[in-house]
């Protein structure tokens, strides 16, 4: 089977809307590899399967375990590994840790948070052909609340200044994350990569969720969350049942053991 490349996902821009979600495991990528254009390995993960407050507490050990579980289990969505907090403080460190990533885990590029700030750095490690996702809006990475952006003259015109200088990078995609829809509209009319919207707007190129948001296994629900299945509550009836079986002797059953 031949996977999505950088070449088809520039291709889809204006053209056909860009499917992604996240993912930190096999049996979750292996179902999302079927249907979706990219798979991102998320910091979110920290959060989501660690209980940590913040994105900021995941380490890079942490995140290569996982990359290598969904890159090995991916043979078609394109794998696009999220760099921790601090991993690319500075164009020399940010390479060091990314040459660690793709060594260790294969995925076919990497996501940066930020605009300007980090411009250089992206620039360096396009030049050394390292693929780059771009992220801005909202930066989980940086952002002590989890609050909408450019709601106002002075955060549009920082955020679209943000858009334009990572298009003008060497990025291939920008995540937008939690800005109003205006601003995400005028962005992907702006910038020459395709975007990809997380709360920001049907007018993006693509969209991408948190798989466990949108699955109903977790129990953040911001209003851009659309939960297409309520998996917690299976999985509870499954472990109630299972528990319930015991307590009456149900199971095991015959059928559960072994005879000679």
């Amino acid at each position: 089977m031949q996977g999505i490349t950088i070449k088809n996902i520039l291709e889809k821009k204006g053209k056909e809307p860009i499917t992604c979600l996240t993912a930190y495991s096999k049996p979750m990528a292996e179902i999302i590899d079927k249907y979706c254009d990219i798979i991102l390995v998320g910091d979110s993960v920290g959060m989501v399967l660690y209980g940590m407050k913040t994105t900021r507490e995941v380490k890079i050990e942490t995140m290569i375990l996982h990359g290598k579980a969904v890159k090995n289990s991916a043979k078609r969505s394109f794998v696009v590994f999220d760099m921790p907090y601090k991993t690319y403080s500075n164009k020399f460190i940010a390479y060091k840790n990314v040459k660690k990533v793709m060594k260790s885990t294969k995925c076919d590029a990497v996501k940066l948070e930020g605009g300007r700030k980090i411009v250089n750095i992206i620039k360096y490690l396009t030049k050394k052909g390292i693929p780059v996702m771009g992220h801005i809006g909202l930066l989980p990475q940086s952002s002590k609340v989890f609050k909408l952006k450019g709601k106002n003259l002075i955060q549009k015109k920082q955020i679209l200044q943000d858009a334009m200088a990572l298009s003008n990078s060497g990025v291939f995609a920008i995540v937008i994350e939690c800005v109003v829809e205006s601003l995400a509209k005028k962005i992907t009319d702006s910038v020459s990569v395709p975007t990809i919207g997380i709360g920001a707007s049907k007018y993006c190129d693509g969209q991408i969720l948190v798989t466990d948001d949108m699955i109903g296994l977790s129990n953040f629900r911001p209003r851009f969350v659309k939960k297409y299945s309520n998996v917690k509550k299976i999985i509870e009836k499954s472990v109630k049942n299972y528990c319930s079986d015991i307590k009456r002797r149900k199971f095991p059953s015959s059928q559960n053991v072994y005879r000679f």
